[in-house]
């Protein structure tokens, strides 16, 4: 089982929620997020350098079955860049491991629990 985080534009969580829908991904996490970084140049010029700027995003977190991590990424990835190639700015995708799963509402453990 693999946990994958996106950090995605605000204007691209619809898409990506009704894509991953379709192929099965229905379980998620969304939460408001800031993101604070090299914005290619974006940010309020004090001095002589560049302060950066807050920029607001959506935090995505699904764990997926191994199955199903090459689908969810290409997923995300299609559908949250913005323009043919994307651009700075559009967000990343971090893939970490999951040793267990349990859902508290039964007795459900492992995969069946994802």
């Amino acid at each position: 089982m693999k946990l994958v985080t996106a950090i995605i534009q605000p204007t691209k969580l619809s898409a990506v929620r009704e894509a991953l829908d379709k192929i099965g991904v229905m379980r998620m996490t969304i939460c408001d997020a800031q993101e604070s970084g090299h914005q290619w140049g974006r940010g309020e010029l004090q001095g002589d350098r560049r302060r950066q700027t807050v920029l607001r995003k959506i935090a995505l977190e699904v764990v997926v079955n191994d199955d199903f991590l090459e689908r969810t990424i290409e997923t995300i990835v299609h559908l949250a860049k913005t323009g043919p190639d994307g651009t700075p700015g559009d967000g990343k995708i971090l893939v970490l491991p999951v040793e267990e799963t349990i859902r508290i509402g039964g007795t459900t453990e492992g995969p069946g629990a994802v």
